[in-house]
């Protein structure tokens, strides 16, 4: 064996579990495995799990944030109009720059796979020229999934669609869309039209940011479900953000989530994100804003959480954990349970890799041997503790490691 993991505790429960790798993959599985590794870790009271997924991100706007000027109000609004401020002034160096950098942070963190939105809405393509470049050099590191996102509105912004298909041609992987964004409802529905359309001509799979909105009309969803089904796209889209389902009558919502259940569509709703921007417009009692993630799960709906912005024109805060991600959806969902905490931590794991698709995930022989240790002796305590990464591994070689940092404390 190249390596072997001694001792292991694993996210179903299982412990005492040795992992042995060899070639990049993980050849065994079993108590006190007899073969030696040419190198052994001693995982012994830690938790071995696959490694974090983040299903929604913009790598092209992060660790931005202050340029050109601070969000004052911290709105979503405002947001938007400072990247679009932002965007004559980018440079393909300095888009590459920050988002190796943010990799960097990434693969200490134990992020292995990122979904990211990139603005299809420069005539340049800019933006897209640079995450393509910078997922051939992290392909070593991280699996990374390119979102072509119209912004501004596919048709609200002249010329997107063609922006969209050009960036398509070019090899970003999955199709965006905006449909609260554009100029009506009637437009909003035209675009998710259009997209699933073109997604399902082109075989590709579809994630769109969908009622990014505390008005409980916005239902767009409700039309990408639809559109999933008639376009023959099942388990092959997501619905990013659904904040509006917060604001939604009971009545509606009991309708609405079996229609998404039966057409495969996924929800990925962003805690941090959702619960800093939402609301905006309330006094008190001022909603949540993050979509319904109890509910989703008990009718059989995929829902993973995802970072979505770190230091940029939204969030003025984040460093790529989604610990801390997995931490502030429990809370803002209420999810206290044993089970549902737990749940929270497969949201930034197993789920999000089963939306993006991912081959090889897992730990079971034969999966790709990419592994994080935790300084944690379960889910839920690596979520309450935002566990130490005590190594990192990427197909079967350690790419970060750092030394247990519990508490004395365990529960």
């Amino acid at each position: 064996m190249d390596l072997v993991i001694r001792n292991a505790t694993l996210a179903d429960g299982r412990s005492g579990v040795d992992i042995g790798i060899a070639g990049g993959r993980i050849a065994a599985l079993e108590p006190r495995l007899a073969a030696q590794g040419a190198r052994e870790l001693d995982a012994t009271g830690c938790l071995v799990t696959p490694p974090f997924v983040d299903a929604h991100f913009h790598m092209d706007a992060t660790l931005s944030y202050g340029l050109p000027r601070v969000n004052a109000s911290g709105t979503l609004l405002e947001g938007i109009a400072l990247w679009g401020e932002l965007k004559p002034e980018l440079t393909q160096q300095a888009l590459v720059d920050r988002a190796l950098q943010y990799c960097d942070w990434a693969v200490a963190r134990g992020l292995l796979a990122i979904r990211t939105h990139v603005d299809i809405c420069d005539p340049r393509l800019l933006a897209v020229e640079a995450l393509l470049d910078v997922k051939r050099r992290v392909a070593p590191y991280i699996d990374m999934q390119l979102v072509a996102f119209p912004q501004d509105g596919l048709l609200r912004s002249p010329g997107a669609f063609g922006q969209l298909k050009r960036a398509i041609a070019m090899g970003v992987d999955v199709v965006g869309g905006i449909p609260h964004f554009e100029r009506t409802m009637g437009e909003g529905a035209e675009s998710v039209r259009l997209l699933c359309e073109f997604a399902a001509a082109q075989g590709l799979r579809v994630d769109m940011h969908c009622d990014e909105t505390d008005d409980p009309l916005s239902r767009h969803i409700e039309t990408l479900a639809y559109e999933t089904q008639r376009c023959g796209l099942q388990g092959r889209v997501a619905g990013s953000h659904l904040t509006s389902m917060h604001s939604m009558d009971n009545y509606y919502v009991s309708k609405l989530l079996p229609l998404m259940q039966e057409s495969g569509v996924a929800a990925i709703a962003n805690p941090l994100i959702n619960i800093t921007l939402q609301g905006r417009h309330d006094t008190y009692p001022k909603r949540r804003g993050m979509t319904r993630v109890p509910e989703l799960l008990a009718a059989g709906i995929d829902v993973a959480f995802g970072h979505d912005c770190v230091m940029d024109p939204w969030y003025g805060l984040g460093s790529g954990d989604m610990l801390e991600v997995a931490h502030m959806g429990l809370h803002v969902a209420q999810m206290t349970s044993q089970q549902a905490m737990h749940q929270c931590f497969l949201a930034v794991t197993e789920t999000p890799a089963r939306i993006l698709g991912l081959e090889g995930y897992g730990i079971a022989p034969g999966c790709d041997a990419n592994l994080v240790v935790l300084d944690a002796g379960s889910t839920v305590e690596a979520i309450r503790l935002r566990a130490a990464r005590r190594w990192v591994l990427r197909r079967g070689q350690v790419v970060a490691e750092a030394p247990p940092a519990r508490s004395a404390l365990h529960l």
